[in-house]
């Protein structure tokens, strides 16, 4: 039996909200007012709802409500969330048989990046249309519920699959849409339900595909193709599979629940007032914020919106000193970006308007809080901090018995270790006090050749993992990190002539007609141990000895984040020309420069996990070629965080 749950303000604060708008009776005749309030349907069992991704609350919070013109004219307005509805809600008066409809989306559906299949993310629509009536006192009360929107598969096993004398041993069905999104059903899944998310283009037959795989209790394996079946949104799609042991059959039957009202509850929600609207996590930068209002613009000035911010002091926020920036939007959507924040600080915001009929600026009481993100630095940043505490041979940029670094771990790291395994000793990268433009020296970066292979120069966020006999190495590239700078600024300088080892990818090989190339990277992404080889703290393996484990961060799905400086040698040193992050400059770069190399964000919304930073004399060691005599010079690595970020 349907169970109905009402959440709504109480009288007093209805009253209260409507209290202050005096001029109800008084606006335009070609205006009305109208509530809105909708309901989500979902599942009754309050057990099943505490294993969703989404409570009752936060889907309720994020649901997407958006009001449409009459006659297909586009947007009225869009607001995000229950909390975010103005009440009432001011609009232009229908005429004749025209109407609005409202939309309310909700659940997985309305997400930046959607999981199109899954077991326990539905997805939720509702729909309505309502006129406006002009001049209206008491406002026309809308109510909108928004039901299951997916495809909902549901798989049962029954006779000679999991039962009788031919059962199988193991089995699974995948169900897949036409993009290869699937859910996989086994034993463990019987009769569990699964959701796929389906386009609203209701003139493309849309289809999902079943297949089945397994293996009988005598070993012998069988598998189905199976078949497609075309779906709608809200039904809900039974298969039960069973196998004939005389002839080896299988066959299923489909059933389709038209309706899926008898096994959820309804929840309507009352709105609340305008103001404030809620941002997101990865809204909240080190030194810069976006923050979200809606506005009523049939009572406020839509050219006369803004955001006063100011920190938030324990809770005791001085407004004397807020500063002020103007908010972007039409439809009565607004954002604003607030700048000039320090990191891994509370501060105070709120929404100031002025009303269209009083002309009076208004300071919306609500104050809303927020936390800016921290900004993490990077350790040992000078290169002032060398020992040889790992060898003899060579010098580490780590230093456990520091006197200024408290607690110091490794976070640097260089092939020293492996070019120096040999009966001879090919250090490619040295502190250098007579060469430094921060603290008491620089990092070095010198290409040798060795006496198997050429060895480049290098220095990096991370580890080296080993040498493979004599043929190359293995490292593991990344430190834990979870910060967003907007760029990488550092001190440079490089030293170089022709190769003298060629070779490299495929259309970029270097020849001994060329000069050698020298690079300084950096990347940000989510990368994990299992899908890239390397360790938790240093998640990414190249093996020099396998390209296939050589990563492009321009095209890798994990990298959130990349910036990329190179350094082409001349004849001349005046000749010698920079690419930095695509825009090249010929300049003698032999002598220090600063370099500011912004880091080229592709995704806005994923917060990184680790940070790799590689530094290389020869930027084709991975491939054994360079020049010999190349030296790079690298000193006072520093990040930067303000609101300059470039995107891709």
């Amino acid at each position: 039996m349907k169970k109905i749950l009402f959440l709504a303000l109480t009288v007093g604060a209805f009253l209260a909200a409507t209290s202050c708008k005096k001029d109800v009776t008084e606006t335009a005749a070609e205006q009305g007012a109208i509530t809105l309030s909708y309901g989500i349907s979902v599942d009754g069992n309050n057990t099943i709802l505490s294993t969703r991704a989404m409570n009752n609350a936060e889907l309720l919070e994020s649901a997407v409500i958006e009001i449409y013109k009459p006659a297909f004219e586009g947007l009225a307005r869009r607001y995000v969330g229950s909390s975010n509805i103005p009440n009432p809600i001011y609009l232009p008066a229908t005429t004749g048989t025209d109407k609005y409809r409202v939309d309310v989306k909700a659940g997985e559906v309305v997400k930046a990046t959607p999981t199109i299949a899954s077991w326990d993310q539905p997805s939720y629509k509702g729909s309505t249309e309502f006129a406006v009536v002009a001049g209206n006192n008491a406002p026309t009360t809308i109510e909108v519920l928004a039901k299951i929107s997916n495809a909902v598969t549901k798989v049962t096993f029954g006779d000679g699959i999991k039962t009788g004398d031919a059962a199988f041993s193991s089995y699974k069905v995948t169900i897949a849409d036409e993009a290869g999104n699937s859910l996989v059903y086994t034993s463990a899944e019987d009769g569990k339900l699964g959701y796929f998310i389906i386009s609203d283009n209701t003139a493309i037959e849309q289809t999902l595909h079943w297949s089945f795989e397994g293996t009988l209790n005598n070993g012998e394996t069988f598998t189905n193709a199976g078949q497609s079946f075309v779906v709608e949104q809200g039904k809900q799609y039974n298969l039960g599979m069973t196998y004939t042991e005389r002839d080896g059959v299988l066959s299923f039957t489909l059933k389709v629940d038209k309706s899926l009202d008898d096994i959820y509850e309804e929840i309507v929600f009352e709105p609340t007032s305008t103001g404030i609207s809620r941002s997101y996590n990865y809204e909240l930068w080190a030194s810069h914020a976006t923050v979200h209002a809606d506005v009523d613009i049939t009572e406020y000035d839509p050219n006369y919106v803004y955001f006063e911010y100011t920190a938030s002091n324990g809770g005791n926020p001085d407004w004397s000193a807020a500063s002020r920036v103007a908010a972007t939007g039409n439809e009565g959507i607004y954002n604003g970006v607030l700048t000039g924040l320090t990191p891994a600080t509370d501060y105070s915001y709120r929404l100031v308007v002025k009303s269209l009929k009083t002309g009076e600026e208004t300071t919306i009481d609500s104050v809303s809080e927020l936390t800016t993100d921290e900004a993490p630095a990077i350790p040992n940043s000078s290169l002032d901090e060398y020992s040889e505490s790992e060898s003899d041979k060579y010098y580490s940029f780590y230093n456990p018995a520091s006197s200024i670094v408290a607690n110091q771990t490794k976070w640097w790291d260089s092939g020293n270790s492996g070019s120096t395994t040999a009966g001879e000793s090919y250090v490619i990268c040295v502190p250098d006090e007579s060469a430094k433009m921060d603290g008491k020296a620089s990092a070095r970066l010198q290409s040798v050749n060795a006496i198997i292979k050429f060895a480049a120069g290098n220095l990096f966020s991370g580890n080296f993992a080993g040498v493979i006999g004599t043929k190359g190495g293995k490292v593991n590239f990344g430190r834990k990190f979870v910060g967003r700078p907007s760029k990488l600024r550092f001190w440079v300088k490089y030293s170089t002539g022709k190769v003298t080892h060629e070779g490299g990818p495929s259309g970029s090989a270097l020849t001994s007609s060329h000069y050698d190339i020298g690079q300084i990277k950096i990347a940000l992404g989510t990368w994990d141990a299992d899908s890239y080889g390397g360790t938790s703290d240093s998640p990414v393996q190249v093996n020099t000895t396998d390209t296939s484990t050589f990563v492009d961060f321009n095209t890798d799905p994990a990298t959130i984040a990349y910036g990329d400086m190179q350094i082409t040698g001349a004849a001349s040193a005046s000749d010698y020309t920079a690419n930095i992050n695509g825009v090249t400059t010929t300049e003698d770069w032999t002598q220090w420069h600063q370099v500011e190399l912004d880091l080229v964000y592709r995704d806005l919304t994923t917060i990184p996990t680790h940070i790799i930073i590689s530094c290389a004399a020869s930027m084709y060691g991975d491939y054994f070629a360079g020049c010999d005599s190349s030296k790079l010079w690298v000193d006072g690595f520093e990040l930067v965080y303000d609101d300059d970020i470039v995107t891709k």
